[in-house]
């Protein structure tokens, strides 16, 4: 059954060999990107491909806040369903790390943009829908003060911090909306793949990027991830398993979501961020 699905991050990296097998499967696919160009060049590419399905492009800077609402908005005017989201797009380095938010790049990108994006595109995922969020075996404990913006940390431990929190907010929304929402899954799409991030930040050519690529295809497709909510897949063992503590722990993960929603408030016009719907 052909799907719809957004893939944000997907000119390049994982995002875009996730785009080439979901459209050359058939399906349609959003594509996301910051560059006009490039998002036009992948998409001429995708359709010259045979059997393809409709490929669609959205321009949006994910550093800021009003542009994720402007996405979901796009995106929600012209769909009334999606079946899939993966929220791919990720930063690790930037020559300045503060955005026009007052946020660190790092977590606005990898963290609060997802969460802001996720909870605006609820409504067209239903319940029988599924948000998958690119984590990484790279987690460390979230200082809620640079979540605010307030300290300046390093690049690694700003992308591992940054990673936890998305795998913190994944499991607590997941818990939230139990049978009321879609399927949320935080993945490990694969340690040291050879995306321009991975490039940037160690100086190595790194691994296949199709291992990311078909485990991402499989969490958006397969049955295999169909009541699954809430956890998280490592794909360097290829299971389910346990992030870091932090991420089972449902009060830390409540506070997690506190702060992005307090964040949020300060950032977005709408205020309208605790959207959360529960069963019941």
């Amino acid at each position: 059954m052909q799907k719809t699905i957004l893939i944000t991050g997907s000119t390049d990296g994982i995002g875009l060999e996730t785009a080439k097998i979901l459209a050359s499967q058939g399906h349609d696919v959003l594509l996301h990107g910051r560059n006009p160009k490039k998002l036009e060049k992948v998409q001429k590419t995708l359709l010259e491909r045979k059997g393809v399905g409709r490929v669609e492009i959205y321009c949006a800077d994910l550093s800021l806040m009003s542009n994720v609402e402007a996405l979901a908005k796009t995106v929600t005017e012209k769909h009334s369903k999606l079946d899939a989201l993966i929220n791919n797009a990720g930063v690790y380095n930037a020559p300045d790390p503060i955005t026009q938010d007052g946020l660190d790049v790092r977590f606005a990108v990898n963290a609060i943009a997802p969460y802001l994006l996720t909870q605006r595109l609820l409504p067209l995922l239903g319940t029988s829908g599924r948000a998958i969020n690119l984590s990484s075996a790279a987690q460390s404990t979230v200082q809620t003060e640079a979540l605010f913006g307030r300290v300046k940390l390093s690049d690694g431990a700003a992308y591992a911090q940054s990673k936890l929190a998305l795998t913190m907010w994944s499991h607590s929304l997941a818990l939230s909306l139990k049978d009321c929402g879609p399927t949320i899954i935080a993945i490990n799409p694969g340690s040291m793949l050879g995306s321009k991030m991975v490039k940037q930040a160690f100086g190595v050519t790194g691994g296949d990027l199709r291992i990311g690529a078909e485990i991402l295809t499989r969490a958006a497709l397969t049955d295999e991830f169909k009541n699954a909510s809430g956890k998280y897949f490592d794909n360097d063992s290829g299971r389910f398993a346990s992030p870091h503590p932090d991420a089972l722990d449902p009060q830390k993960c409540q506070e997690i979501v506190r702060v992005i929603e307090a964040i949020l408030g300060q950032n977005t016009s709408k205020g309208d961020n605790k959207a959360i719907r529960r069963c019941g």
